[in-house]
C-alpha cells in the first residue's frame, strides 16, 4: 500500500487567509497544508499537495493518485457543486476519499447544499474551519490502518 496521502485544493483555496476571513479563517492554505504534513508524517505517511483552478489539473491530480496515493483529502471548492467530472474522476479510485469544506455549505447559500462529489466519497466532513482538515486525516488513517 502507497504511504502518501494526497490533498487536493479546488479553486480560489490559495487565497485563504485573505479572502472572506469571516467565514473560511485567517490561517492560510500553506498553514494548513504544514500542519497536515507534520500530523500525517508522524502517522508514517508522506503527503503530496495539489492546488489547483483549473478543474483538468484536479482531474489529472486525482488520475495520477490512482497509482501512487493511498487516500484523498478534496477542498474542490465551489467545483463541488458542479463538477461531474471531478466525481467521475474520484470514482475511479479504490482508495478512502474524503470531502472537506471548512465552512458548512448546507449552512450557507443554496446552490451550495449539493454536492456532486457526495456519492463518490466515503465521507464530508464540513464547518469546522481548519480543524475540518484534521478530522479529515484522521478518518484518512483511520480507514487505512
Amino acid at each position: 500500500m502507497s504511504k502518501e496521502i494526497l490533498v487536493l485544493s479546488g479553486p480560489n483555496l490559495d487565497q485563504l487567509g485573505t479572502r472572506s476571513p469571516e467565514i473560511y479563517g485567517t490561517a492560510t492554505l500553506d498553514d494548513h497544508v504544514d500542519r497536515l504534513r507534520a500530523k500525517a508524517e508522524s502517522q508514517g505517511f508522506s503527503l503530496r499537495h495539489v492546488q489547483s483552478n483549473f478543474e483538468g489539473v484536479l482531474i489529472e491530480a486525482i488520475h495520477e493518485a490512482r497509482h501512487t496515493s493511498a487516500a484523498i483529502l478534496f477542498n474542490a471548492g465551489a467545483l463541488t457543486h458542479s463538477s461531474w467530472a471531478l466525481a467521475d474522476a474520484l470514482a475511479m479510485f479504490t482508495g478512502p476519499a474524503i470531502e472537506v469544506h471548512l465552512s458548512n455549505p448546507a449552512a450557507r447559500e443554496p446552490f451550495r447544499h449539493t454536492s456532486t462529489l457526495a456519492g463518490v466519497v466515503q465521507g464530508s466532513i464540513a464547518g469546522f474551519g481548519g480543524f475540518s482538515y484534521d478530522l479529515a486525516l484522521d478518518a484518512a488513517l483511520a480507514l487505512l490502518v
